[in-house]
């Protein structure tokens, strides 16, 4: 299978490296293309692949395209290649509201309503264009193909569990994109770019509870949401162990979510984080119960006592340092999730199967997270959230 890779940043190198790993088909990765030609000719060069001069000699070369581009850009390239019959894996955060075009658009102050109102019709655009085409939405959110996700999407379907409540997080020091922090290029801070992750496995895992036992996914219904931005504040005191380039996005979110069975889930994002990542999912069910940590682990756990020693040695993501215990990650993306669900997405392609993590997944949680948004300026209102399908 020929795929494309559209972008040249950090999510276009987990992406090419994740396709060395893929099994189930053989990947020709034909080309890269990206609006950036410094960081495309060193990304393409080092990598042994063709540059690309346009987006549409890309789609029409392959037959399966990354999008690894900011989330602003998303949904006029996802339409693009959708119009050509093409599959298309979308890197997390699906869509969402990135202002109104203006240079002097302020995350701080818009109306919620009216980001809620945009994200859903850029929603709605997208899942129009997959009807229309041949082609399939692939939703890159790699939490939901993270091995400790999927062995307890199998607890669930053969023990017939109701999931009661979930507990979910992710946390970190701040993002590794220039593009974080400023809500015109982000479309919002941690709910948006971290919450998505805990937020879609919550959702996912309970698509799947409704599944295994009435064939009908269970969906989120309403929303109570805080947001924060504690390095903003006039009196933060910045010791420069935690990113604080934030314009006008919270750094931290606090979600209360209620499913159409009543059950629920709890959740946190942060960028308030010192010591590497904090990213779990505990499901408490009625029959079992379940932590799923994605990282840290304790698959090896290492003692360091002096810093230089490891200097040319890759830890754990944002750890702080490297002297004392560490959680070192033997193979972070395997435990991420990233080489399963590449391999999911094109043995979906090539042969059929059904997508785990689909357009109505990424479809839920963008109404989630921008109904969280409304839930935040009302001050933990409770929000319903809109189905779109």
């Amino acid at each position: 299978m020929r795929s494309g890779i559209i972008g040249s940043g950090f999510a276009a190198r987990f992406h090419f490296e994740a396709l060395k790993r893929v099994y189930s088909v053989q990947v020709e990765v034909v080309g890269a293309y990206s609006k950036s030609p410094d960081e495309l000719a060193e990304f393409a060069s080092t990598r042994g692949i063709k540059i690309f001069d346009s987006l549409e000699e890309l789609i029409d070369a392959c037959d399966i395209l990354h999008i690894c581009t900011p989330p602003s850009t998303h949904e006029p390239i996802a339409v693009a290649v959708l119009k050509l019959d093409k599959d298309v894996i979308i890197e997390k955060p699906f869509t969402g509201y990135f202002g109104d075009g203006s240079k002097e658009f302020n995350g701080d102050v818009f109306s919620r309503e009216d980001g809620l109102k945009h994200a859903l019709e850029s929603v709605q655009r997208m899942l129009d264009a997959e009807k229309a085409s041949k082609g399939s939405i692939m939703y890159a959110e790699n939490w939901v193909y993270a091995p400790a996700i999927q062995k307890e999407r199998e607890l669930i379907e053969k023990t017939g569990a109701q999931i009661l409540w979930i507990q979910a997080q992710q946390s970190h020091s701040g993002s590794h994109s220039p593009d974080y922090g400023q809500w015109h290029l982000s479309g919002g801070g941690s709910l948006m770019g971290k919450g998505c992750h805990p937020l879609t496995a919550a959702i996912y895992l309970k698509h799947v509870d409704g599944r295994a036992r009435t064939g009908k996914p269970i969906r989120p219904v309403s929303i109570s949401c805080r947001t924060h931005s504690i390095t903003r504040m006039p009196n933060f005191i910045n010791e420069r162990h935690l990113k604080d380039l934030y314009r006008d996005v919270e750094d931290y979110a606090l979600v209360h979510i209620v499913f159409e069975d009543g059950t629920i889930a709890d959740i946190v994002a942060s960028e308030l984080l010192q010591g590497g990542v904090k990213n779990y999912v505990e499901v408490h069910a009625n029959n079992h119960r379940t932590i799923c940590n994605i990282a840290p682990n304790n698959a090896m756990l290492t003692y360091n006592p002096v810093e230089e020693n490891f200097k040319d040695i890759y830890v754990v993501e944002k750890t702080g340092t490297k002297q004392g215990w560490s959680f070192i990650s033997p193979d972070e993306g395997w435990f991420n999730g990233y080489q399963h669900e590449m391999d999911a997405f094109y043995r979906s392609s090539a042969f059929g199967d059904p997508i785990e993590s689909n357009s109505s997944l990424a479809s839920d949680v963008i109404a989630t997270i921008y109904a969280g948004y409304v839930s935040a300026e009302r001050k933990g209102d409770e929000v319903l959230i809109t189905s779109l399908l």
